[in-house]
């Protein structure tokens, strides 16, 4: 029996493939998706209960920001992967089974088969050179687990900074916007007044102008810094990942001078710093996997050797055994690689010049920034000293006007005036505090320093992370978290 016509299966197979057309998601689809995510997004996060602190606020931005949720499985990721890079060194175990078939031959011709024969093999096989190119392979992927640890070290250390200074900013609203709020009507009030005046004749055009003048910009100024701290409140929920336009309160602690705890050396503070950024170590890391290319190049050029042995079966009755084991060895040589090597070398060479370079970039960069944190964090001190002079001085310029007021030595206007200047200045220092605060984070951020205890994981409560984190830094400072990661630099 002819099989003429078996050719039109694959050509039809062929025909289909390349029929396939896209297929753009429906806009019901869409909206299903879309939907999900939005829900998703914030659910399964732990109530809040109470008025945020700061360690809180840094708890649930450790626990549930997106942007470190995906660099933490990230690098689970990449740990998996690199499991699954080390599998592929072992000896390889493959079972086969088949079937052949054919149509009626020439009777004259004496057949050594039958018209329908089943086969199958069970074959263990292992090449030495594929075990050692599987070896260096899943080292290199161990390192790129570890590459990708410290990138996720980089974000967390950098939402826990922006955290600190989004806090105090929403704080300081906080504190503030009863005030303003009190005012914007004595204002207008008062605004409304002067022009009265002026135009009664019973002041002079001039004095009810310049005091109109002087209200209006006190006005926009407390306007313009309500803007910036009120935007704070919605940047510090976003890093909780709290849902846009949840209200939420933020507990006021008192305004303390954060004394910063590093060493008076700033070769001492350069050295824990190369040695604790990530920056530093994934250079490094890149480095160490480069270096693995080398070994790779070697292995690649060495005759491959393999050993093999299996069981086999073939149903074919003109055969005398159906069942047999079989063994051996290969060596097999691609001379064409031995040519390439040179090239390969020069490629391996050059990208560890690269990233020698790079090192270089990265370390200066890395003494630039300690030295410039440090220095700004000594100037924002400095600032927040003379914001707290010009408050003190503001209040009791107020305190005098109230009596003169009260004494109807001066006017409602003056009044107003003043105590729009001491809302202003009580706003210049909470900002200038909360500068201060984004310096003094900024600093032990430059030094690559961890701002969370060793061995915490978003596994916890908000509860227990908040603690613990509360105790890590009240307790010891910023000294015991230098401490600690000099220790984990090996730095004594």
């Amino acid at each position: 029996m002819k099989f003429p016509y078996l050719w039109i299966v694959p050509v039809s197979l062929i025909a289909v493939g390349c029929s396939v057309k896209t297929d753009p998601l429906k806009a019901e689809a869409n909206v299903s998706f879309a939907d999900d995510k939005l829900v998703r997004a914030t659910a399964y996060q732990e109530p809040i209960t109470g008025s945020i602190d700061l360690y809180e606020a840094m708890a649930r931005a450790l626990k549930y920001n997106l942007d470190t949720k995906v660099e933490i499985m990230e690098a689970s990721l990449k740990l998996r992967e690199a499991d699954l890079v080390s599998y592929s060194a072992l000896p390889k175990l493959v079972a086969g089974a088949g079937y052949a078939g054919r149509d009626e031959g020439d009777p004259s011709t004496p057949s050594t088969r039958d018209p329908n024969v089943r086969t199958g093999d069970l074959t263990f096989s292992w090449n030495v050179l594929d075990f050692g190119l599987s070896y260096v392979r899943a080292k290199q992927a161990a390192d790129q687990a570890l590459i990708q640890e410290e990138m996720k070290r980089r974000i967390v250390n950098k939402v826990i900074e922006d955290v600190r200074t989004a806090y105090w900013r929403a704080a300081s609203y906080q504190r503030l916007v009863g005030r303003m709020r009190a005012l914007e009507g004595r204002v207008a009030r008062a605004l409304r007044e002067t022009r009265g005046l002026s135009g009664s004749g019973e002041a002079s055009p001039l004095v009810a102008l310049t005091y109109e003048r002087e209200l209006i910009e006190v006005k926009r100024e407390v306007e313009q810094l309500e803007g910036e701290l009120k935007v704070a409140k919605s940047q510090l929920a976003a890093l909780m990942n709290i849902t846009p336009g949840t209200e939420f309160t933020l507990s006021l602690p008192k305004r303390n001078n954060p004394k910063l705890s590093v060493p008076n050396d700033l070769s001492a503070m350069y050295r824990i710093a190369a040695a604790n950024r990530p920056e530093m170590r994934e250079v490094a890391y890149r480095m160490r996997i480069n270096e693995q290319e080398v070994n790779a190049a070697l292995l690649d050029i060495l005759p491959g050797f393999s050993v093999y042995a299996g069981n086999n079966y073939d149903s074919n009755d003109f055969i005398t055994d159906a069942n047999w084991a079989s063994w051996g060895a290969k060596v097999s040589f691609n001379a064409m690689k031995l040519f390439a090597l040179p090239a390969t070398n020069r490629k391996i060479e050059a990208e560890k010049e690269v990233l020698d370079a790079r090192a270089l970039s990265v370390a200066m960069a890395v003494m630039t920034q300690v030295h410039i944190s440090r220095a700004r964090f000594t100037h924002l001190n400095k600032s927040y000293s003379t914001a707290a002079a010009l408050s003190n001085v503001s209040h009791r310029i107020l305190n005098q006007v109230r009596a003169e007021t009260k004494a109807q030595k001066t006017s409602e206007q003056i009044l107003i005036r003043e105590e729009m200047n001491a809302l202003v200045a009580d706003a210049k220092l909470d900002m200038a505090y909360a500068d201060m605060q984004n310096a003094y984070a900024n600093v032990y951020a430059s030094l690559g320093v961890d701002p969370f205890p060793r061995g915490l994981t978003t596994k916890e409560s908000v509860a227990e992370i908040s603690t613990r984190m509360k105790a890590l830094w009240n307790e010891g400072g910023g000294a015991a978290v230098i401490h600690v990661s000099a220790q984990t630099a090996g730095i004594q």
